[in-house]
């Protein structure tokens, strides 16, 4: 599975983004797809999770209500709305799957990755 994501960019503080990751492969369906954020100097750290179906989410305790994660097997896409932005969600948006039946929160049991979209918030 090879993974590209983008929608990043700059905006203001309260402002929205929706970042896609767009996947390769006829089995994309069959994975659990997740977000992960890397602010400079941090460890990367677990935003969103959602299951094959699109049936089942989760969402880190920072971003819940603000973020909404989604998937279209039929596009072979997941996106990350991301609503009232703050300046601490400032980072680099990595896109991961894996093909394990379940949820995931953890960035190194994920084996696809894609390449990160900086999303950078003003103040």
């Amino acid at each position: 599975v090879q993974l590209q994501a983008s929608g990043g960019g700059l905006v203001q503080a309260g402002g929205s983004l929706r970042l896609s990751c767009a996947a390769s492969g006829r089995t994309f369906s069959s994975y659990i797809m997740a977000w992960f954020r890397q602010a400079p100097g941090k460890e990367r750290e677990y935003v969103a999770v959602i299951n094959w179906s699109g049936g089942s989410t989760s969402y880190a305790d920072s971003v819940k209500g603000r973020f909404t994660v989604s998937r279209d097997n039929a596009k072979n896409t997941v996106y990350l709305q991301m609503n009232r932005l703050q300046p601490e969600d400032t980072a680099v948006y990595y896109c991961a799957a894996d093909s394990y039946n379940g949820m995931r929160y953890r960035a190194r049991d994920y084996e696809y990755w894609g390449q990160g979209t900086l999303v950078t918030v003003s103040s």
